[in-house]
Formats: structure tokens, sequence, C-alpha cells
């Protein structure tokens, strides 16, 4: 077994009881009174950089990653500092997410907020909406096409943008088959956990142009911005090198200055 599949292992264990505290009528209530979901990709279309800042306690891989007391307080210091989205982790068993987490993100910023988890019902996208999601994370390799087709064209029902994650040529081949519009190249392969920060180098030109690209894993500087926006990423996703910097607008700031001095640079 993986560690993909264990993780997906525990998540359907968590959803099987969280199906019997809140029923889907519920959900759909709840979706009734929230706001529409926030337009996603043309934020990350027309920026020099599109940033996706994570809240995010802890990793599989690291363990522990920072004392997270607050997680709307943290979500709106990145909204201060330029981000474009707010990544939320949900997941419990091994990323000390939960969904109060998204509650509070939520109703602290009005940029788009992604509910980061291992999404593989119908259920997860229901809560999702209900508790304020604009975007909502696909991972091709921990989904059968069918289901991965499926759920991608529920979320874009229910108003949502969906993120779909990718690791190989494959992968992506099956994200542009369920109708992606928005791909993100892991450099972590959650298979195994290995980081290969080249990844999303020798991948991104099998993604067409008009979708958006967006690197994840193993991007913990400034310098990795010029790397990554060379190879024609439209946005990074970061999360410990945010939330262990200590100041974290100022920290989002630094991460959108280096990726406008390196559009600026391209364009001459």
């Amino acid at each position: 077994m993986t560690v993909l599949d264990d993780i997906i292992e525990g998540v359907k264990a968590d959803l099987a009881v969280r199906k019997t505290q809140v029923s889907e009528a519920q959900l759909e209530s709840a979706i009734a009174s929230q706001a529409p979901a926030l337009e996603v990709l043309t934020r990350f279309q027309t920026s020099d950089l599109g940033l996706i800042s994570e809240v995010k306690r802890r990793s599989p891989s690291k363990g522990d990653l920072a004392e997270i007391a607050d997680p709307a307080e943290l979500a709106l210091a990145y909204e201060t500092g330029g981000a474009t989205a707010i990544s939320v982790l949900t997941e419990t068993r091994r990323f000390n997410g939960t969904l109060a987490d998204l509650d509070a993100v939520r109703a602290a910023v009005r940029i788009p907020v992604l509910r980061k988890d291992f999404m593989v019902d119908s259920y997860q996208l229901l809560e999702a909406r209900a508790h304020g999601a604009d975007i909502i994370l696909l991972i091709v390799a921990g989904l059968n096409q069918a289901d991965l087709t499926r759920l991608h064209a529920e979320a874009l029902e229910l108003g949502m943008t969906a993120l779909v994650e990718v690791h190989d040529a494959e992968e992506i081949k099956r994200a542009l088959d369920a109708g992606a519009k928005m791909i993100g190249v892991n450099n972590r392969d959650l298979r195994t956990l290995e980081v290969h920060p080249d990844q999303f180098v020798r991948l991104a030109e099998q993604i067409p142009s008009e979708i958006v690209k967006i690197a994840e894993s193993g991007i913990s500087s400034v310098q990795d911005v010029d790397y990554y926006l060379n190879a024609g990423a439209d946005g990074l996703l970061i999360g410990e090198a945010l939330v262990n910097h200590g100041n974290p607008t100022a920290a989002v700031k630094e991460f959108l200055a280096a990726g406008a001095g390196q559009r600026r640079r391209n364009e001459r």
C-alpha cells in the first residue's frame, strides 16, 4: 500500500462518520445560504505570479510544521501580503486540519479559498461549498477516470474551480480528458513522499498554454520563483516556507516581488 492509499483509507473512514452526523440535505441548505463561489482562473491568468498561500500545521513527510492557533489570523496575514488564494488543509489524521479551519478562514478573507483534502466522494464537494470553498483539489493519482470526471463536473455545477493535481504525463492526459482548466504539478510524489524539484519543469510543456498551471511542493525560497515562472508556471502553492517564516505577510510580499521582477525581465 502506498502512502496515498493509506491516507485515502483514513479519509474514507472519517467521511463515513461525518455522513452520519450531517446529511446531504443539511449541506445543500447551507450551500443555499452561501455567497456564490469566487471566480478563480482569471486571477492567475492576469497576475505576474499567482500565489496560493497555505494554512498547514503538519505533513506526513515532515511531521509538525507550525503551531497555528488562529488559522483566520494567518490567512488574513497572507491576504494582506497580496496572496491570490488561501489553501486550507482539512484532512485530520495526517495534516491536523479541520473543516472548522476552513470556516474560520472563509469568514476572515475575501479572496478565493481552496479546500485542500483528498476528495473521493460527492459528499466532500457539498461539504466544501457549504463551508465556503471556492476551489477544491482533485488528485488524479487517487481517483479512477470515471470518478475524476464526475467529481470535476460536480465541482463546476456547484460553482467551484477544481485544481487537478498530477505527477506524470499520463496523469496530465487524464486531467485534460476530465476537463481540467487548472492543473497543479506536485513535485512531491504522494505515493512515496519523495520530492523532485524539476518535476514541474519536465511536465509543464505538456500542458496546453490556455490551462492555468500551478507548481506545488518543494518551493522554499524566492530563488525558486524564477525557476518555475521560466518553466511556465502561472502560480505557486506554498505552505511550509510561509508558515515557518515568522512574518507571513512579508513572506508573501517577497515571493510576489520576485514574481513581478521575473516577469519584467522576461518582457525585455
